[in-house]
């Protein structure tokens, strides 16, 4: 969300032209066969938002179970889960209209995606013209990132939304303060900050770079004052959440996974953003993403075959790059110096921005370059949302139809660690007894309270004892994985532990190559 007329604008700008496409006057294509494409691809950028063949994972069962609560359940529930309440509220009541089933869940978050695609052409024509705004609607609409987001049950594609609409609303403040605009800038702040965590470091970089604009650009000062004041406003929004968000940042915080290096976050962002890091040219795609990107930002001339380069940079993206950067820098230096996790998907707050900027690179190249640096973006774009169906989430329906296989009511299914309790126990049969390794509570939640230290307490000898005393006569059915963060060996333990007495035999062996988040399933019988 942002833009600041660039506070570096004394550096030297050569000036560009408004929409690099007028520098030709005979177009390759004509004008019609450029529409029917464009549509065509906005239809298919939208077809592919509305369904995944992929099952509910971890995250997006916890985020039907919290949502289906009483509102007011919710908002305890959160407290142990780590997470603001918005998109839950906004969950709870759409499940009950549409119901909770894996598709209409999944649709609000399609429907928050689909929303996000003419706020992309309204950027893209602002940084460059009537060229900019098509390839930004191109690159949007077959971002597999973007898609990725649209069928997951998350708020990943309400931030990209809401961060898209923040960053237009602030560049019209900027020119024209208006107390609507202001309004809107504080409305659109708060829901952030009620979104995602990772809004305080785009806010902040926000308001640091509106501070510099304030100090470099005196003549400017009345507006940007007024738009530093909208976004502060935004925080009144967050204040009834302020002590939960307080009580979260001591009690759970991302117990389950390692702090990044800036550089390691970085390269996995720009990969998921191409498809993920199992997708095999992720890499070569994010290359892409990173020189049209710069290319937006060097390239003051093009003409022909050439372009000419200004190295003290352009405005044409220079304010969402700088936005974008400052984010992600503040984001990650103080995860890594606070021993917190990352995940790409938290840069859902920024994404909108780096890819205005790569359609803003494609749209600035002379029009046969053009060409094909575009139709290199569509196909790489294609491959990873390919890739990104084929990459399933889970492996619980593999699991769950096993043991609908080989179960008899009252048999027992363990879940180890807890955290694949909420996804496999969505498609378990019924006549089930479900356990959550380590406190052998209901699994279809996890309590991120002091994760780490009621894991490190666990003893899996003592567990197992009393798993098999619920299942004295049953199957026991362990779902498992090993070297989950914060239990070491504990669950290979506990495999142990179940199986001194017992017949035991391994009917699904994990896979990683085809399942983000997959599981061993062991038969354990009487």
């Amino acid at each position: 969300m942002t833009t600041l007329e660039a506070a570096t604008e004394d550096l030297g700008d050569t000036p560009v032209p408004d929409d690099p496409a007028e520098q030709v006057s005979r177009p390759l294509l004509p004008t019609w066969v450029v529409n029917v494409v464009l549509i065509g691809i906005v239809a298919f950028g939208i077809a592919v938002r509305l369904y995944s063949r992929s099952t509910l994972w971890l995250d997006e069962a916890l985020s039907v179970n919290i949502s289906k609560l009483a509102v007011g359940d919710i908002f305890e529930a959160l407290r142990h889960d780590g997470h603001p309440p918005l998109y839950y509220v906004m969950l709870h009541y759409w499940m009950e209209v549409f119901g909770d089933g894996d598709i209409a869940v999944r649709l609000l978050s399609s429907v928050f995606s689909v929303a996000t695609l003419p706020l992309a052409w309204i950027a893209g024509r602002r940084v460059a013209g009537l060229t900019g705004a098509r390839w930004a609607l191109v690159v949007v609409a077959l971002s597999p990132y973007c898609v990725r987001y649209a069928t997951e049950t998350r708020m990943y594609s309400l931030v990209m939304l809401l961060a898209l609409g923040g960053y237009l609303l602030l560049d019209d403040a900027l020119k024209r303060p208006t107390w609507p605009r202001l309004a809107g800038i504080a409305v659109v702040s708060g829901l952030l900050l009620l979104s995602h965590y990772w809004a305080i470091w785009l806010l902040g970089a926000v308001g640091l770079l509106l501070a510099w604009r304030w100090w470099r650009a005196p003549d400017e000062r009345p507006a940007t004052l007024r738009s530093m004041l909208a976004i502060a406003a935004g925080g009144v929004l967050f204040l009834p959440w302020l002590s939960s968000f307080l009580y979260q940042s001591s009690h759970t915080g991302t117990p389950w996974g390692k702090p990044f290096r800036p550089t390691s976050a970085l390269a996995i962002t720009l990969a998921d953003m191409s498809g993920g890091l199992n997708f095999f040219d992720a890499h070569l795609a994010a290359t892409l993403i990173v020189l049209l990107c710069l290319l937006a930002l060097f390239t003051a001339r093009a003409a022909g075959n050439r372009l000419a380069l200004d190295l003290g940079t352009v405005p044409r993206v220079r304010r969402e790059l700088a936005v974008a950067t400052l984010t992600f820098g503040l984001g990650i230096v103080i995860a890594f110096l606070t021993s917190a996790t990352f995940q790409s998907r938290y840069a859902a707050v920024i994404v909108p921005l780096v890819l205005v900027a790569t359609a803003a690179g494609v749209a600035v190249l002379p029009e046969k370059p053009r060409l094909l640096a575009g139709a290199l973006v569509i196909g790489m774009s294609l491959m990873g949302i390919g890739w990104t169906e084929y990459f399933e989430r889970t492996q619980s329906a593999d699991v769950a139809a096993q043991v609908s296989a080989h179960m008899r009511p009252g048999d027992v299914v363990v879940y180890c660690p807890d955290q694949l309790g909420p996804g496999y126990s969505r498609e378990m049969p019924d006549d089930l007894v479900e356990l959550a390794y380590p406190t052998l509570a209901a699994p279809d939640r996890v309590d991120w309270v002091d994760y780490a230290d009621r894991n490190a307490a666990a003893n899996p000898e003592q567990i197992a004892s009393k798993v098999l005393d619920r299942a004295e006569g049953h199957n026991i059915f362990l779902v498992w994985k090993g070297d989950y963060q914060t239990f070491g060996e504990q669950c290979q333990d506990l495999l142990t532990a179940l199986t001194q007495d017992r017949v035991a035999q391994t009917v699904i062996q994990v896979n990683q190559d085809h399942f983000y988040e997959p599981a061993f399933l062991t038969w354990i019988q009487p």
